[in-house]
């Protein structure tokens, strides 16, 4: 649940708590439902939420303070086994993520969720702080019309889109409105994996990525289906650019 992670477009992973209620059709077949309830029964997904350890909440702390030593910042991946913005968590819980990344200016903080409708309700905050990137995941067309809407009018240092499980073909040139910001900064695009997996086809990053590179939007290409090797012509892995 934290130090060096293997998700490869950050440095870190941080739960501030475990456990979530599934949404919409990319949380099927959730790897943190499989890992947290049925294989270490540490929660009841759907059920309560369940917060992680002290010792946990203080790792961002160290990071923070070895990437200020090395004059390097980090990437931590926030909430991998939860979603921040579940209105079932407790206000204050949010309120000590909040504190806790403000004393950690040296971690961009990659806030992801699937309730970005909850973000002005339930975020301690009006404008996210400067080190943090507000993502969203979109798994097919219609998730990213509907989430990245919402997305676009929130000040932020990157704005993002988890293309991930991509379950359909994603275009986003294809916005319905113009919003203030037309495109994301960023968008990672991954496969589906464990038992199961729903199949990407090979041809929606292919034209994904297209895209991005005609409207400047920077691509990483995670995994396909299964975690298959990567075809050489999808091996892209940008990152974006800080924009305050």
């Amino acid at each position: 649940m934290g130090e060096n992670t293997k998700i490869e477009w950050s440095d870190h992973t941080f739960n501030p708590w475990i456990g979530c209620t599934k949404i919409s059709p990319g949380c099927d077949h959730c790897y943190a439902e499989a890992m947290m309830d049925h294989r270490y029964h540490k929660v009841e997904w759907g059920g309560d939420r369940k917060r992680t350890s002290e010792a946990i909440w203080k790792q961002p702390l160290r990071w923070n303070r070895v990437a200020r030593e090395n004059n390097r910042r980090a990437r931590v991946f926030c909430a991998s086994l939860a979603d921040w913005l579940d209105n079932q968590v407790p206000g204050q819980w949010r309120l000590d993520l909040a504190a806790l990344i403000f004393q950690t200016p040296q971690l961009d903080w990659l806030l992801l969720t699937k309730r970005i409708e909850n973000y002005v309700k339930l975020a301690p905050w009006y404008a996210a702080p400067p080190n943090v990137w507000l993502g969203v995941t979109a798994e097919d067309q219609d998730h990213y019309h509907r989430r990245w809407e919402r997305l676009a009018q929130i000040r932020a240092a990157v704005r993002f889109i988890s293309y991930e499980p991509a379950l359909g073909p994603l275009r986003p040139s294809a916005a319905k409105v113009a919003y203030r910001h037309r495109f994301p900064d960023w968008i990672i695009c991954g496969g589906e994996s464990g038992h199961g997996a729903r199949q990407m086809d090979p041809q929606w990053p292919r034209d994904l990525h297209e895209q991005c590179q005609r409207v400047g939007i920077a691509f990483f290409m995670k995994q396909m289906t299964g975690k298959a090797p990567i075809p050489r012509d999808l091996l892209v892995r940008q990152f974006p650019e800080r924009v305050r």
